[in-house]
């Protein structure tokens, strides 16, 4: 959290490369992989909340991350990119010090804390893409965390057909068109071909 950061930025810092460095030891899985090749047929725009790189490792192009992610870091008092070596974390360490930007302010994850705002960009990105869609795809999310919660529903206020793809019920089970209760890795594979004989 930012109050964290104010509080004991060397305990962050020292955290997320532990994170970083157990993340880029995970694979991309079935979801990952047919949410890639559904690019090859159609024109298909990630929209994640998730920090980690698995859909660019799985080939997904566009991809649009609205939390930041644990792969890009920037300085927290310029914002300037960071794109030094950093250590490996195999092990959690209770404090490392962090790299210190040119201007003399700390490097940080670029990933959005409790009480941040979204990056702009990915978020316009993310707008454009759910009013340009034809089916909107939901995957895996609780959809009680907003702004990005919003999305699905915009889609659905504009007539979009929206599809959810989660093994539990959430807030938006009830709004969607089809609710699928399966996981990503089962869902996902072959749903493309699906979809017209699904939305039919």
């Amino acid at each position: 959290s930012t109050q964290g950061w104010r509080d004991n930025p060397q305990r962050v810092w020292g955290w997320y490369l532990w994170r970083h460095y157990l993340v880029a030891d995970v694979q991309p899985n079935a979801g990952h992989r047919a949410i890639a090749a559904w690019q090859d047929d159609a024109e298909v725009s990630v929209i994640t909340q998730n920090v980690d790189d698995l859909h660019e490792r799985a080939g997904s192009r566009s991809v649009h991350h609205l939390h930041g992610s644990l792969f890009e870091f920037r300085c927290a008092r310029c914002d300037a990119p960071y794109s030094g070596a950093l250590p490996v974390m195999a092990e959690p360490a209770l404090e490392v010090e962090p790299p210190v930007c040119h201007c003399g302010g700390l490097i940080r994850p670029d990933i959005v804390w409790f009480g941040e705002q979204l990056p702009d960009q990915p978020w316009q990105r993310a707008i454009e893409a759910t009013e340009a869609a034809d089916v909107m795809v939901v995957v895996g999310t609780s959809a009680i965390v907003y702004p990005a919660a919003g999305l699905a529903e915009l889609a659905l206020a504009r007539g979009t057909a929206v599809i959810e793809v989660n093994p539990e019920v959430t807030p938006l089970s009830g709004s969607v068109t089809i609710s699928m209760r399966e996981t990503a890795s089962r869902a996902l594979p072959g749903l493309l071909q699906r979809l017209p004989a699904l939305l039919s």
